[in-house]
């Protein structure tokens, strides 16, 4: 007779027979076996209908000319900028399906540590949809929170993501709340989420906009970043759970089944009525550019991305701010110096950000753009922000940094040292900083104008002595020209 560990085993291995053929299946078709309410046929007709949709930013003048695609709507925004590239129906309300995760993993890693113990309820595992993308985890077992990134991302495994919203927000509607409320502060727009795994809530949607500014934030976390540009997991037995098993990636450009260089990772969706998702993060010639599609029909979610992706490398690039601006030439002004050496060269204590860029059309220069500068920052290390646009649409911005170091270079007395220090501290807020050479320098004309002055007088005085003399002298040569008579006695006879 066979022991009770033959057929749990027999289960477990029935069980990851059954994930893997779900898996190899969804790889195709997207996170989940799709629903035959619509026809073939209907789908290619809506997707092609939806080709005819107006492409917003083809509307902007001297914008090139964006791809004509399937989906309803996508988007492309550089990511460290934010500057929107393409943009078609960007802000319409659809269904994310589970791009969703990305969310979902974004705040596990907030508030968690990757190496907390997960554990699986009944309602984590058996409240998802039946068919539904999973990595077969049974109740009362547990991995790492590290474990359960990877299989959300990787697997895309719904039951992972609802445990880490049990494990976060006490319960699924619990984390739900936490998503909006990180939604509002990330400034997404058109946004409700109601889970954590994105299986469809009426009542569950967002927008190609707001997608593309959750992937923005998740981007910027390398471990995010990395997990989702993983192929396959090995996850191996450990104490609380004994399967050996691979979970490989729904995304064909993460996979290679669609080559592109510079792919740096992303995540795909798929439910019958959000259709096919995909968030996808790629890296060329000093641009990452996110591009999200929303609503369209496999295997076209991934030829639109790779298009839509090839329209944003291909016809913009980066202008650095600090090398071509002149109207903000902070080096220039003779007020925003530090005394770093009473009688050396002094560094600007202001400056515009050296990393600072700007996305451009390749048929546009510098000079094209407008810039307005605006004051309410909230980096304490920056004092303005200039923003630039180009027909309207912004371009990107360049900070007006503090500079890192302004303290003296000289020392007259060691011992007089702390005392300099503490004056600083307590009057930081009225310092005022002096150019030394400028000073010299303004003393020094200042100087001459009055040397220069003063010989001017003198000069005017010698000129009227020596014209005065002058006149004397010839006076006295007149005088000397009369003749001279002597009287005597008898010259006064009468």
């Amino acid at each position: 007779m066979k022991s009770p560990l033959y057929f749990y085993k027999f289960k477990k291995k029935m069980k990851i027979l059954t994930l893997s053929l779900c898996i190899s299946v969804s790889v195709f078709l997207g996170d989940a076996m799709p629903s035959y309410a619509s026809s073939y046929e209907d789908l290619m007709e809506a997707m092609e209908n939806r080709k005819s949709l107006p492409v917003q930013s083809n509307e902007i003048e001297n914008w090139p000319d964006g791809p004509l695609i399937g989906a309803e709507a996508a988007i492309v925004v550089e990511a460290n900028t934010g500057v929107i590239l393409y943009s078609k129906n960007i802000h319409e309300k659809l269904y994310p399906a589970s791009t969703t995760k990305i969310l979902t993993c974004l705040i596990a890693t907030e508030n968690s540590s990757l190496d907390e113990i997960v554990s699986f309820s009944s309602n984590a595992v058996f409240s998802i949809e039946k068919g539904s993308s999973n990595m077969g985890m049974d109740v009362g077992q547990s991995i790492t929170m590290e474990e359960c990134l990877y299989g959300i991302l990787v697997g895309s495994a719904n039951e992972v993501a609802n445990a880490v919203a049990e494990h976060i927000g006490g319960s699924t509607e619990g984390f739900a709340e936490m998503m909006n409320q990180k939604a509002s502060e990330l400034g997404c727009l058109d946004s409700h989420f109601a889970n954590a795994n994105g299986l469809h809530n009426d009542d569950h949607y967002t927008s190609a906009y707001d997608l593309s500014v959750i992937a923005r934030e998740f981007f910027q976390n390398e471990l995010l970043a990395k997990i989702s540009g993983t192929p396959t997991q090995h996850f191996e037995p450990s104490e609380n759970q004994p399967d050996d098993f691979i979970l490989r990636t729904h995304h064909k450009l993460v996979t290679q089944d669609y080559t592109y260089e510079g792919i740096i990772g992303g995540k795909t969706g798929y439910t019958d009525k959000a259709r096919q998702t995909l968030v996808t993060c790629a890296e060329r010639n000093g641009m990452k550019l996110i591009c999200v599609v929303m609503k369209e029909e496999s295997p076209n979610q991934f030829t639109d991305t790779i298009d839509l992706l090839n329209y944003g490398f291909n016809n913009f690039e980066v202008v650095n701010v600090s090398e071509n601006e002149t109207k903000f030439n902070i080096n220039n002004a003779d007020f925003f110096q530090s005394n770093n050496d009473i009688f050396g060269s002094s560094k600007p204590i202001l400056s515009l950000n050296k990393d600072s860029y700007l996305i451009l059309p390749k048929t546009a220069v510098f000079k094209d753009t407008v810039s307005s500068i605006s004051y309410d920052v909230e980096d304490e290390n920056q004092i303005a922000r200039i923003d630039y646009t180009y027909n309207n649409i912004y371009v990107g911005n360049a900070s007006v940094d503090i500079a890192a170091d302004v303290s003296s270079s000289y020392d007259f007395d060691s011992s007089i040292e702390e005392t300099p220090k503490k004056v600083e501290e307590d009057t930081e807020e009225n310092v005022i900083f002096v150019n030394i050479k400028k000073i010299l320098l303004f003393v020094l004309i200042g100087a001459g104008i009055l040397i220069l002055l003063f010989i001017m007088k003198s000069l005017l005085q010698n000129y009227s002595f020596s014209k005065g003399h002058r006149r004397t002298r010839l006076r006295r040569r007149r005088k000397d020209k009369w003749p001279t008579y002597k009287f005597s006695d008898k010259d006064w006879k009468i």
